[in-house]
């Protein structure tokens, strides 16, 4: 996910790479705005798949599915694209939305998978996210690189779900891409973790300014456990 470059950049120019003040109110920030959004998902998810009326609304009307997905995905480039004129209250809208309207995609994987085994993959996705972003916050070593290749192997895993899913269809090619999106989105959330903690340890201030970044940096870290959560659960999930 980026960021505000031209933000981050005046943040770490102008700024000591000392810890502000303002440092541990925006990480806390981060993952309350991180936390919040995976509980609105949960919540949106099981609620809309344990409504028949809604599961078959979805599943029947694929205006209205592919309408989620589009939206989605407006919502995360318009939040990115728009941060400086935003509001803060409307920047954390647009977030709290789209968790909301990913739920609803999302509560699809309560008809294919067991409850049990959804809840032993989220602690699994929640344990392994938790080290991750452990090290990527504590480590001295740089991981813009790793941050670089990473985004590739992203845009590589998402050609070869294309490909498969259209074309070749094969259950052994969807485990490979399984296996190597655990390994991505692992590896992304270390750096995301990094990158996160390089850009407010600078911070001024905790103003608004500052907290939208935070915010984009929760939404980040948010995207980061959803796919580590889907492909782990494509690997490990048991299915109805």
């Amino acid at each position: 996910m980026n960021y505000n470059n031209y933000e981050m950049e005046n943040v770490l120019r102008n700024g000591s790479m000392a810890v502000s003040e303002a440092f541990p109110v925006l990480m806390r920030k981060v993952y309350v705005w991180m936390t919040l959004a995976l509980v609105v998902t949960g919540l949106t998810a099981y609620g809309v798949a344990t409504s028949p009326g809604m599961v078959n609304l979805i599943l029947t009307n694929s205006m209205l599915f592919w309408g989620l997905i589009i939206a989605e995905f407006a919502l995360v480039i318009g939040l990115n694209a728009a941060i400086n004129k935003l509001s803060l209250p409307m920047a954390t809208l647009m977030f709290l939305t789209y968790s909301v309207v990913n739920g609803a995609t999302l509560s699809v994987i309560f008809l294919a998978y067991t409850v049990t085994s959804i809840a032993s993959v989220f602690f699994i996705t929640a344990g392994t996210f938790a080290v991750m972003a452990l090290i990527g916050y504590t480590t001295k070593t740089d991981l813009t690189s790793l941050g670089k290749m990473l985004f590739f192997a992203l845009i590589g895993i998402i050609i070869a779900t294309l490909v498969n899913v259209f074309f070749i269809k094969s259950t052994g090619v969807d485990l490979i891409i399984s296996c190597i999106g655990v390994l991505v989105f692992v590896g992304l959330t270390a750096h995301d973790a990094q990158k996160i903690k390089q850009m407010l340890m600078a911070a001024p201030d905790a103003g608004s300014g500052m907290q939208k970044l935070a915010l984009l940096g929760a939404l980040s870290l948010y995207l980061d456990f959803i796919n580590l959560f889907l492909y782990l659960l494509r690997l490990f999930g048991k299915r109805e």
